[in-house]
């Protein structure tokens, strides 16, 4: 049940006739879409388009993704659809090199980004709660975008990095009140009192991230709340104590996109609410930095070599150079290579690249990195085509028998990678890890 001090602070901000048609939204069944990823283009055909976004469509109901292989192939996110808003947002600031999603478990905005940004532009996902990194590190893998630096960061700890970064995604953590139709957690957890320390830590998070963003570079500020402190004020504080300029972000009107609810405010802001667009709530603000910034140079060198041996042959690519980190060789393009360098040295990175193997004793066991890399040439490892039971039992970590050649064979399901298994005849031993299993205990239908 919703807290009064919420419904109260509605009716305030939308009039009592609005507030009563938000009220039955908000009591209807939340609305599902996905987002499609271009190396899986058969991955999810049937939808509805999302107005405002190039890859995202609606479903008519909500399937049990755990049981589709073709989800944890990464052949499509499950994102609410008013954040992908952020791909008209990102139309607006011109083509960034250097990109960093602050705040981005578990990765809809960050896989999001990664398929919109030009294939030369490196992205940043960050991450500052060790948890919530590791499910975003898993997300960015199963995406396969070569052109991503997983971090688990707080935000002060980019203070070395002054006046790098062209484009900077804030998704701050917010009251949540955009979820309430999801989450019962949000409804539970929301007070007067909660509001007000989000608001304090989101302003925190900017002004803590804004040395790091270039002059003329632009951030994308949202959340996915409903009031004013957290939304419209923050974005004053931010243009009145940091020098921003909003941008405004063209829209079509059938869209039905709010604007400012602040009394006395009405900059370009952009709001979408339950009883006027189809998704959840979410809030969001372009801004351009006008103050200056010392920039970091960053020597056009890095320690890195071309790949050697066998492992030239699995990526589709001839500019990639290896660099090893913690006992994992990766793949990065050489193009990226000195900033990658120089962000781990100053990050705690979780990935980068293509991870290509980990060495495991003596041995070099290809990393599931690679298998869902949207650079893997196909023929480079022997292939087996599993079952739906057979890809099930793979994701769930069990053993699987299949016939192909003995040693390291990729497997698939619909032509979509899914992973590795080591063959030694009898069975296949598993490599998909094992921290990513299905633990769910239904069953498809068609097993």
């Amino acid at each position: 049940m919703r807290a009064l001090e919420f419904d109260e602070q509605m009716r305030t901000l939308l009039g009592d006739a609005e507030w009563q048609q938000m009220q039955v939204a908000l009591d209807k069944p939340p609305v599902v879409s996905v987002r499609a990823n271009a190396k899986c283009p058969n991955a999810h055909t049937q939808g509805t388009p999302v107005p405002w976004s190039s890859l995202g469509y609606y479903l008519d109901e909500r399937p049990e993704f755990t049981l589709d292989p073709r989800f944890h192939a990464g052949g499509y996110y499950v994102q609410e659809a008013s954040s992908m808003f952020v791909e008209q947002a990102l139309r607006q600031c011109g083509n960034p090199k250097l990109v960093l999603d602050l705040c981005a478990a578990p990765g809809g905005k960050s896989t999001l980004l990664r398929s919109l940004l030009a294939d030369e532009a490196l992205l940043v996902c960050n991450e500052p709660v060790k948890a919530r990194a590791n499910v975003l590190r898993e997300n960015i893998i199963k995406w396969g975008h070569e052109g991503c630096f997983v971090s688990c960061n707080f935000p002060r700890d980019f203070s070395q990095l002054k006046g790098m970064f062209d484009l900077v995604l804030v998704d701050a953590p917010c009251s949540g009140e955009g979820m309430f139709r999801k989450e019962q957690n949000a409804i539970d957890m929301w007070s007067p009192a909660n509001v007000e320390d989000c608001s304090v830590r989101q302003r925190d998070i900017v002004e803590a991230i804004w040395p790091a963003l270039k002059e003329g570079g632009y951030l994308i500020y949202s959340t996915c709340t409903y009031n004013t402190l957290e939304d419209e004020e923050n974005v004053c504080y931010f243009c009145d104590s940091l020098g921003a300029e909003l941008v405004e972000i063209p829209v079509a009107a059938d869209w039905n996109i709010s604007g400012s609810l602040l009394r006395g405010f009405n900059g370009p802001v952009y709001r979408f609410i339950p009883h006027k667009t189809r998704g959840e709530g979410f809030f969001l603000a372009l801004m351009r930095k006008t103050s200056s910034e010392p920039l970091v140079r960053v020597k056009d060198k890095a320690t890195a070599a071309s790949i050697a041996g066998e492992w030239c042959g699995c990526l589709d690519a001839a500019d990639m150079i290896s660099i090893e980190h913690d006992h994992t060789m990766y793949a990065v393009h050489a193009a990226h290579a000195p900033l990658v360098s120089r962000l781990a040295k100053t990050l705690y990175p979780l990935h980068f690249g293509v991870a290509l193997y980990e060495n495991k004793g003596r041995k070099s066991v290809p990393h599931h990195s690679l298998a869902m890399s949207r650079l893997l040439v196909k023929d480079a490892y022997p292939t087996a085509r599993l079952s739906l039971s057979d890809a099930l039992s793979y994701l769930r970590h069990e053993a699987i028998v299949i016939d192909a050649p003995r040693g390291y064979v990729l497997v698939t399901y619909e032509g979509m990678p899914l992973g590795f298994v080591n063959n030694i005849g009898n069975r296949a031993n598993n490599l998909y890890p094992s921290e990513w299993r299905i633990r769910s205990t239904k069953r498809h239908p068609l097993e």
